[in-house]
């Protein structure tokens, strides 16, 4: 296996050497708990990537938003190139749980968009840990979330190996057993298609298509290809295809799980006849004995998970498998890899708040016949259940919480950055005189065109969604390029922004960003030296003293970042960041005159990491369409109509990549024309 190998051309500064000399004997010595302190711009990642090459274990980075993750999975891929980083978070685009209300009688059934591109990242999580030991998985909350069992998820797999017999039916029939789907058309993944002697295979965690040729009942050929060109990649002895579904069981493990759904059905069906609840009593059953008849039939169905506890054979009341039960543990069961937690004030929260919530939901669907009591086995881990499943673990943020300082056996300050980089400089400014809210952002346009006209990026910070989304409405009609950003932007949008604001609008994107929470942790925007704080005297979660560090932190990667507050009177919370960013200037500029250093601006690749989750066929497809644009346009009718003729000579070849790439162009070139 690969050993952990930092790779790059950046060697540890500033305070960097202290902080991961700190830590890694921290966690030599045992230590369970331990902070990293360090402020905006001072390269808390690179020092966790040191830490996490000279400890050599897998490693868990739990991040508390998607795109936060994202954008640490694209670092720790920089840091780590031949190594497995991996992307897991919830693989929904859009989610709304089940729900029921009894005081309107509403139920809301699930509704959920899933992303086929993350869900497929998130199979390669499971299989690089199941397979590997050089991992590092960047994760969100959802790791404490059931899974499926890992046990039965490998168990599962098929070793596929050259020279085997291979009775094609029975082959077939064992790929559609672990839920990969025939189709005669181009393959996605968790697809597989038969041609003649030919079975061609795209397991769910990989773009590479795998072409098994077989002479009679022995498999003769394996070979790995790309599907968009169609060219051969590598010739293999063997590989192993994992399962295309998380959940899963084997026929036996199946049967004795249908058989205690049953009797879990009819005990509870008892208790709410003798409560004199018919209705619930028979919505329960028909809902149920639907579900039965599916996982009989299909061995799957909608809301499996709500079956867990019986699938995987585990007591009532015991906790889900969820990502965590996938990494290794120690000969005597215990946690066998590190643990990082970033921006740990935002992530601890989120971790120690699933189990409620998910909880109250689903104990009113119990109550009224929407689901076996069983069904509450399927939830998040509780917090403490979580601190019992990770090893030694280390926090970082530039404010932790009061958790964070409460456990930690260690903490370590990282304040200098390697770039000399200080805090930025903060200034209050009143706007009743300029009346209230209109006064402020007449004051943050004049500033921000200011800077927008020296090639910079700004930000405006507001209090709510609704005020972002104006307020980036409005900025465009004077005449700025600006962008909203919030949680209700999809996941994959918000990180296409973020790009795009980075660029600015001499690169094709834009210069201003408009956003509410989403704008404080993580993100690192160097190009940034203006941010304005809107209403900083509201006081309140999004303008407490942790809050409003984390947003002026945002302007520090920039020599000439600086920080607005906006605000008529001077909070406690105002008060305490506004000295605690001073005290952090202080050492910072002492630091810089003693070793005579002159601050410089981060400079960082503008990478599109949605770019690494686009498919190969769009890729394609984007390709051939600006390469043709020209042809195109003397006749675009007749350019369609030998598109359509390439399509239909490709299908005759069966060669139903090219054919799907012509036809994804065809429908642009078309709407092309209705524009």
């Amino acid at each position: 296996m690969n050993k952990l190998t930092l790779k790059g051309d950046f060697t540890p500064a500033g305070d960097q050497p202290k902080a991961i000399e700190g830590l890694v004997k921290g966690i030599k010595k045992g230590l369970s708990h331990q902070t990293l302190l360090g402020v905006t711009g001072s390269g808390k990642t690179f020092t966790m990537a040191n830490v996490i090459e000279k400890i050599g274990k897998p490693t868990l980075v739990i991040a508390h938003n998607k795109t936060l993750a994202a954008q640490l999975a694209q670092e720790f891929t920089e840091f780590f190139p031949d190594n497995a980083v991996e992307y897991f978070v919830s693989y929904y685009d859009f989610y709304r749980p089940e729900a029921y209300m009894p005081s309107s009688d509403t139920y809301i059934e699930k509704d959920a968009q899933v992303n086929e591109e993350i869900d497929r990242l998130r199979h390669a999580s499971t299989q690089a840990l199941l397979s590997r030991k050089d991992v590092i998985i960047v994760a969100s909350v959802s790791c404490i979330y059931g899974l499926g069992s890992p046990e039965e998820y490998e168990k599962e797999h098929l070793r596929i190996k050259k020279g085997m017999e291979v009775a094609r039916k029975e082959f077939m029939g064992e790929l559609v057993r672990i839920f990969y789907e025939r189709t005669n058309a181009d393959l996605s993944p968790g697809q597989f298609r038969v041609i003649g002697n030919v079975i061609e295979i795209m397991p769910v965690s990989e773009r590479v298509m795998y072409r098994l040729e077989l002479s009679g009942n022995v498999l003769e050929k394996i070979i790995t290809i790309d599907p968009t060109t169609g060219a051969t990649l590598l010739d293999l002895e063997e590989f192993f295809l994992f399962p295309a579904k998380h959940f899963l069981a084997d026929e036996d493990v199946r049967k004795r799980a249908l058989g205690n759904i049953k009797k879990e059905l009819d005990v509870r069906l008892k208790e709410l006849k003798e409560e004199g609840r018919e209705l619930d009593a028979d919505r329960l059953k028909r809902r149920t004995n639907q579900d039965l008849a599916m996982i009989r039939e299909v061995g799957y169905c909608n809301g499996i998970e709500n079956y867990s506890r019986h699938l995987s054979g585990k007591k009532e009341g015991e906790a889900s498998d969820t990502l965590l039960s996938y990494f290794p543990k120690t000969k005597d069961g215990k946690p066998d890899f590190l643990t990082i937690i970033d921006e740990s004030h935002m992530t601890i929260p989120q971790l120690n708040g699933m189990y409620a919530g998910d909880r109250s939901r689903k104990e009113t669907l119990v109550d009224y016949g929407f689901r076996l009591p069983s069904a509450l086995d399927n939830r998040p881990l509780r917090f403490e259940e979580f601190k019992e499943r990770v090893g030694s673990v280390v926090y970082t943020s530039a404010t932790p919480g009061t958790y964070e300082e409460e456990v930690s056996e260690q903490v370590v300050e990282q304040i200098i950055r390697p770039t000399g980089l200080v805090d930025p400089d903060v200034s209050v400014r009143g706007v009743v005189e300029k009346g209230a809210y209109l006064g402020q952002i007449k004051d943050f346009i004049e500033e921000a065109k200011r800077e927008i006209g020296k090639g910079n990026r700004v930000i405006a910070n507001t209090l709510t969604k609704r005020m972002a989304e104006d307020l980036s409405t409005f900025l465009k009609e004077e005449g700025i390029r600006a962008e909203y950003l919030h949680s209700d932007v999809k996941t994959i949008d918000r990180i296409k922004i973020l790009t795009e604001f980075r660029k600015g609008s001499g690169g094709g994107g834009f210069d201003c960003l408009v956003g509410v929470n989403l704008l404080r942790e993580g993100l690192d925007l160097p190009e940034v030296t203006f941010i304005g704080i809107l209403d900083a005297d509201k006081e309140g979660f999004l303008r407490s003293e942790i809050a409003l560090i984390q947003t002026i932190g945002r302007a520090a990667r920039n020599v000439d970042g600086r920080v607005i507050l906006y605000a008529d009177i001077i909070t406690g919370s105002m008060e305490r960041a506004l000295s605690e960013t001073e005290r952090r200037r202080k050492i910072q500029l002492a630091y810089n005159k003693e070793h005579g250093i002159t601050p410089q601006t981060i400079k960082k690749k503008i990478h599109d990491i949605t770019e690494a989750m686009e498919n190969d066929r769009e890729k394609a497809v984007r390709a051939n369409v600006e390469t043709d644009e020209a042809v195109f346009a003397k006749d675009p009718k007749r350019f369609i109509k030998r598109k359509e003729t390439e399509m239909a000579e490709a299908v005759k070849i069966l060669d139903f990549e090219t054919a799907a790439i012509l036809r994804d162009e065809i429908k642009i070139l078309k709407e092309k024309i209705r524009k």
